[in-house]
């Protein structure tokens, strides 16, 4: 498991490359591009998270491919185009997100929305929820907890799926939008920053969304992409799923 937690640090460090300050995002964009996955005949992919994931999915609709089960985001927005470009591998897509989630109600729903499916692929966006229910009284929980919470979740996962290839999304804020004020900051950004070191530690391909949506509000104000700060619009979807196609080969 210990090769499982060595991606950045030996990729960079063959490079000469110490990650702090500005270059964190070339560690991002090193992430992305350096370690796309391959998708193989018959390849399972799963999309697990929160209500960004989940965006209206049937809970009674359990099968792979399925329009209405893989519900309106990002998640059904990649799988689409996945399954279009990848017809000859007979591809078997499904989404488990579920709305209001934090890592703790991952870990008790694991097995059956993770394990038992086998995926190949395992993409994962959690994390704003472990904050913003804490700001609302909902939850007591800190980054350090966040932290220890997926490391456990993960270390499960390699001990049923040793070589699944993990997709690690960081937990965004479409800043200066409804709730996203600057009150979440710098707190929020500590969950972000273990999103980075998990995708490290994990050898995962990392998705640095908090940057690409910063990027994207230069575009366009940040309500076209997210009308509440979090859940994403209709551009918000497609420039999610066009960031987690860039994963792949």
């Amino acid at each position: 498991m210990k090769d499982r937690r060595s991606f950045l640090k030996q990729s960079l460090a063959a490079l000469g490359t110490t990650v702090i300050g500005s270059n964190l995002a070339k560690a991002e964009s090193f992430a992305i591009k350096e370690s796309k996955i391959e998708l193989h005949k018959n390849d399972i992919i799963l999309f697990q998270g929160d209500s960004i994931t989940d965006h209206g999915r049937s809970r009674d609709r359990l099968g792979p491919n399925d329009i209405d089960a893989l519900g309106k985001g990002y998640a059904a927005h990649a799988a689409r185009t996945l399954l279009h470009q990848h017809a000859i591998k007979n591809l078997q897509i499904y989404n488990r997100g579920i709305s209001g989630h934090k890592v703790p109600q991952l870990i008790d729903r694991w097995q059956s929305d993770c394990l038992d499916i086998k995926p190949n692929v395992l993409s994962i966006l959690i994390g704003v929820n472990d904050y913003w229910h804490k700001r609302d009284g909902k939850y007591q929980g800190s980054a350090a907890e966040y932290k220890s919470q997926y490391q456990k979740m993960l270390d499960l996962t390699l001990q049923h799926l040793p070589n699944v290839k993990l997709i690690i999304g960081e937990p965004f804020g479409v800043k200066g939008v409804k709730y996203v004020d600057e009150t979440w900051y710098p707190e929020f950004a500590g969950y972000q920053q273990v999103a980075r070191e998990i995708a490290t530690e994990y050898k995962a391909v990392f998705i640095p969304y908090q940057s690409i949506f910063d990027k994207a509000e230069k575009q366009a104000e940040g309500k076209y992409w997210a009308p509440d700060g979090v859940h994403t619009s209709l551009a918000g979807i497609s420039l999610m799923a066009e960031s987690v196609l860039n994963c792949f080969k």
